[in-house]
């Protein structure tokens, strides 16, 4: 956990969890069906969201604006933009593919509003569902590093062709795994974008950025009530997962109470051993790939103070900059979140 982590094959997720086959009585065939329907029931409601929110879509008052690297004139763009004008612009990108990377406890399921809006434009977004997550059946308490976590994002871009990129985005702790794909996988990526997430340096835990604002990783281990002991307690924790009233404070202090209902009902504990471990990043790979950060500014878990400081220490080429928005912005500010990623997939 001390050690530095460097870009490998992933191995796969699975192994070294030790005796879950054991702790589960059901025959396999049983078990193989339960998670066949419950992958369906998801992806069902995944459908079902994304044709609801296409049905009740409306803009936001509150626009998003941009602080480029090179020039703080304010960038907009306006709400009239209709959907023709916007696919006329989007014709000649460089790729038009978005892969989506949830943060802590999520899963693809929180992009849906995103997914449709991206969509509706021309775009082409792929939500994953990292190891562990979401409908990913995988025990959080056997996953011990960050290699075994990012595994469906590595393979995926892993499978890509040589000459196809895509831009990423990551999510809150979803930040370190894209980080660590911009190291694998620098030449497919074509940019890559941190929405209030943990943007690392080399050598830098994720939990490091999330400390300052919960507490010290000594005082965090022998204090939080949050912290999962799968193995027993005479060992080193395996996940954490927040109450539904300290998740609602931290993560949704502006989201819908549909939404907040559909997180509370779909997030996952979080493994442990990931955001504990050091991220090797070097300029001739992590470097060579256009970084963007988007901050929101009524955030609750990771300040507009902690996300200045990540851009200060770790300069991206571009900080946009969401008004009113939570620590999740694809609940709170869709429209919002949507223009941003639309202006940083038009940049040259």
């Amino acid at each position: 956990m001390g050690n530095a982590l460097d870009c490998m094959p992933s191995p796969d997720p699975r192994d070294g969890i030790g005796s879950r086959s054991k702790r589960n009585s059901k025959p396999r065939s049983q078990r193989k069906t339960l998670a066949s329907e419950e992958e369906m029931l998801h992806r069902q409601a995944l459908a079902m969201a994304i044709q609801q929110h296409q049905l009740s879509q409306r803009f936001e008052g509150s626009m998003s604006r941009r602080i480029g690297s090179t020039s703080s004139r304010r960038r907009d763009l306006p709400d009239s933009l209709t959907n023709e004008k916007q696919q006329l612009v989007l014709e000649n990108l460089e790729t038009k593919k978005i892969i989506l990377v949830h943060g802590e406890g999520f899963g693809a399921w929180c992009w849906y509003k995103t997914i449709s809006l991206l969509e509706e434009v021309g775009l082409d977004p792929v939500a994953l569902d990292l190891t562990g997550s979401g409908i990913d059946n995988t025990d959080p308490n056997g996953i011990t590093t960050l290699v075994d976590y990012s595994k469906p994002l590595t393979d995926y871009l892993h499978s890509l062709p040589d000459d196809e990129k895509v831009i990423l985005v990551g999510h809150s702790c979803g930040g370190a795994s894209i980080s660590y794909a911009l190291e694998c996988y620098p030449k497919k990526i074509s940019k890559a974008i941190f929405l209030t997430s943990t943007m690392v340096l080399d050598g830098q835990k994720p939990f490091d950025v999330l400390s300052e604002e919960l507490a010290s990783a000594d005082v965090f281990l022998k204090e939080s009530q949050f912290l999962i002991y799968g193995n027993g307690r005479d060992k080193p924790p395996t996940t954490f997962m927040f109450d539904k009233l300290q998740m609602k404070g931290l993560y949704f202090n502006q989201s819908s109470p549909k939404d907040i209902a559909l997180a509370a009902a779909s997030m996952r504990p979080i493994p442990f051993a990931p955001i504990m471990e050091r991220l090797s990043l070097t300029p001739e790979k992590y470097g060579t790939v256009r970084r963007f950060f988007i901050q929101t500014l009524d955030d609750h878990m990771l300040s507009p103070d902690i996300q200045e400081k990540l851009v200060r220490e770790n300069p991206p080429h571009g900080i946009y900059k969401i008004k009113g928005s939570d620590h999740c912005p694809f609940f709170s500010k869709p429209q919002s979140l949507h223009k941003i990623l639309l202006q940083i997939t038009q940049l040259p």
